[in-house]
């Protein structure tokens, strides 16, 4: 058996995640392709497959379960993090990848292409020139340069009235979340467990006020 599929198999068995054969196999298809790609394309600096399932595969797949609603945009989203393991985890919702850097964008469509991901669209641009055409339930960000950034350059993408920002970060960032603009407000934060991942991590939800 393959030993990816072995490795994603013993962690996924330390959580609570339902997942199912087919995304079992997309998940270890996509790192194979991270894997092979990065050598040509420097995609992550995570340079053995067997950790790229711990720090990027669960470290993604983790927030599955605090995802609510249908629409969500990856900003930033790099080789497709946490926006593919997402995608692939909830194939009843639907993910926009964004990233300005054509070379990652054309890594997520191949992607899209060989694993049969029907519910992402990956788009090349830098976040404050996109068009976000009716607003997204969830912003998501992983490797963001910080939270008041993110909120900052982001403001115009969650829905109105009920779109959230949900920030991956490792330790709790206090003092960004003591700089946040006055119309943002956090609304919860969850400790993310992540099987034999060192260090913290953290989910921030944010949302407007009023």
């Amino acid at each position: 058996m393959n030993p990816l599929r072995i490795k994603l198999d013993a962690l996924i068995a330390q959580t609570t995640l339902e997942v199912s054969e087919q995304q079992r196999q997309q998940l270890v298809g996509y790192v194979e392709m991270l894997n092979k790609w990065n050598k040509a394309y420097n995609l992550t600096s995570v340079r053995d497959p067997l950790e790229m399932l711990v720090k990027h595969i669960l470290d993604s797949m983790v927030v599955s379960p605090h995802l609510s609603g249908e629409r969500f945009i990856d900003v930033g989203t790099g080789p497709g993090l946490p926006g593919i393991p997402l995608a692939i985890m909830n194939p009843d919702k639907s993910f926009v990848l964004l990233d300005s850097l054509g070379k990652r964008i054309r890594f997520i469509k191949q992607v899209i292409h060989e694993l049969k991901i029907c519910n992402v669209t990956a788009v090349q641009s830098r976040v404050e020139e996109f068009d976000p055409q009716g607003g997204f339930d969830g912003v998501l960000s992983r490797a963001f340069a910080s939270i008041t950034d993110m909120v900052e350059w982001c403001h115009h993408l969650p829905c109105a009235d009920s779109g959230v920002f949900l920030a991956l970060k490792g330790l709790l960032p206090q003092d960004e979340l003591a700089q946040l603009p006055e119309w943002c407000s956090v609304t919860d934060i969850k400790a993310l467990k992540v099987p034999e991942l060192e260090g913290e991590r953290h989910l921030v939800i944010l949302s407007r006020k009023g």
